[in-house]
């Protein structure tokens, strides 16, 4: 088998019909600072497709997951509320009307929590293999995991190729957010890698020295999680660094690892402010990666706290090309902050490392909600046989994309207030529109509502 042949394959989420402003994640500083906008699902969505596209056009190689069914009426029926469909949703807004909106998130447009994955070149058993995040820490995003595990396994089925495990228990002690904090560096994506884990606080035993957790918001991810995670996909001591985040940063509005750091190949682009301990988290690497790390670190002088979260330039996505060198896609925010797109522009592609190109995105109505480049897309490392066994019509192709277009067009808002997650008409339009987005992508019958 050919390294060359080795690809990275970012699985971007689609934009849900029920994309909205709740401001539901605590910690995450633009969620919280842009709800009750109104916002707009066909925009979003249609944003989220470009930006695929574009990323397909250059030759990288790009796949679609599906969005959850929402609003879960099905959760709303666990939690006491009952009758048919309108009056549970009557009942909710009247009720419990922050109930009703965390139901309705569309959320799981951020595949970066989907899950983790570690790649068949790294696992003891030569397969792919997948574990769905819990998303514990918050209830509108604790609803995904189970369709979640269902979409990936309709998609990655073929059980000599691939592996999935269980979520992880949904206790505060295994808080997991997938691979959000997770970055596997190496330097051919074919080669051995290792694994970078980054959590926010530990749960069990004795706290390692010169730790200490956030004041202000909560830490998502922890040692114990990330711990299970890397025994699930058979990862061992040598294939293995768990770092912790700076506790400062998760308090500044870095409520996942992947809004203050990103990688790819030996390349770290990392915050200052990115590891509680910078210093053994970088030794640690060198020492573990098969090939020389290449760190790229903006000090706070250059890109302050307030700066990296508004802007959310770590949050971009890192692409190789074939001739050696990498992308940066961020997202058009980036250009709004001088201090910002100078560093971009006098450091980063000017420094000595293989970034030598950036591109801007829009992607606003994810950026409101605190979602940039890098949240909206899953990375999975495929070989080619690998790629030939995905089950489904996922791999973008202009046929797709013109095909998911349309699809937005005929079944999306293009307005969506909080007063209109109770309209019982826009449940029955989701479900009609999911029905024909899994016919549309091949996948079968994957969602709550197909289930029976």
């Amino acid at each position: 088998m050919s390294v060359n042949s080795i690809r990275e394959v970012n699985f971007d989420g689609l934009v849900g019909l029920t994309h909205n402003y709740s401001g539901l994640a605590h910690g995450n500083v633009a969620s919280m600072s842009h709800g009750g906008l109104v916002s707009n699902p066909k925009e979003g969505a249609l944003q989220g497709l470009a930006k695929m596209k574009s990323l397909m056009d250059a030759g990288y190689a790009q796949g679609v997951l599906p969005p959850q069914q929402r609003p879960d009426l099905g959760a709303l029926r666990d939690l006491g509320f009952s009758g048919s469909n309108s009056e549970i949703l009557a009942q909710a807004a009247k009720q419990a009307p922050q109930l009703l909106r965390a139901v309705c998130s569309a959320s799981s447009m951020w595949t970066a929590n989907a899950g983790t994955i570690t790649p068949s070149v790294d696992a003891p058993d030569g397969r792919v293999h997948f574990t769905p995040a819990n998303l514990q820490s918050s209830f509108h995003r604790y609803l995904e995991p189970k369709t979640t595990g269902r979409v990936l396994q309709a998609i990655f089925r073929d059980e000599q190729r691939f592996a999935h495990h269980p979520v992880l228990p949904a206790t505060p002690a295994f808080s997991d957010e997938g691979a959000a904090n997770h970055t596997r560096l190496c330097g051919e994506y074919g080669e051995p890698g290792v694994h970078l884990f980054v959590y926010g606080r530990q749960a069990f035993g004795d706290v390692r020295s010169g730790e200490r957790e956030p004041k202000r918001y909560p830490a998502r991810q922890t040692l114990e999680a990330s711990q299970a995670v890397a025994r699930q996909h058979g990862l061992s001591e040598a294939q293995t660094v768990f770092a912790q985040q700076h506790p400062d940063a998760i308090d500044a509005g870095v409520f996942h690892n992947d809004v203050i750091a990103v990688g790819n190949g030996p390349v770290l682009l990392y915050h200052e402010m990115a590891f509680l301990d910078e210093e053994r988290t970088l030794n640690e690497l060198r020492a573990k990666i098969s090939t020389p790390l290449i760190p790229v670190r903006v000090p706070v002088e250059a890109v302050s706290m307030e700066d990296a979260v508004a802007s959310y330039l770590f949050n971009s996505q890192l692409l190789s090309n074939p001739d050696g060198t990498m992308t940066l896609v961020v997202p058009s925010e980036c250009q709004e902050r001088e201090a910002v797109w100078n560093t971009i522009q006098n450091f980063i592609l000017a420094g000595n490392n293989p970034i030598c190109e950036v591109i801007v995105k829009d992607v606003k109505q994810s950026m409101r909600n605190g979602g940039g480049p890098a949240c909206l897309r899953l990375r999975v490392v495929l070989t080619e046989a690998e790629r030939a066994a995905l089950t489904g019509r996922v791999l973008l192709n202009d046929a797709l994309y013109d095909d998911l277009t349309a699809w937005v067009s005929r079944h999306y808002r293009d307005r969506l207030t909080g007063e209109d997650l109770a309209d019982p008409q826009l449940a029955t339009e989701v479900l009609t529109a999911l029905d024909e987005l899994t016919q549309l992508l091949k996948i079968g019958p994957v969602y709550p509502f197909q289930q029976g």
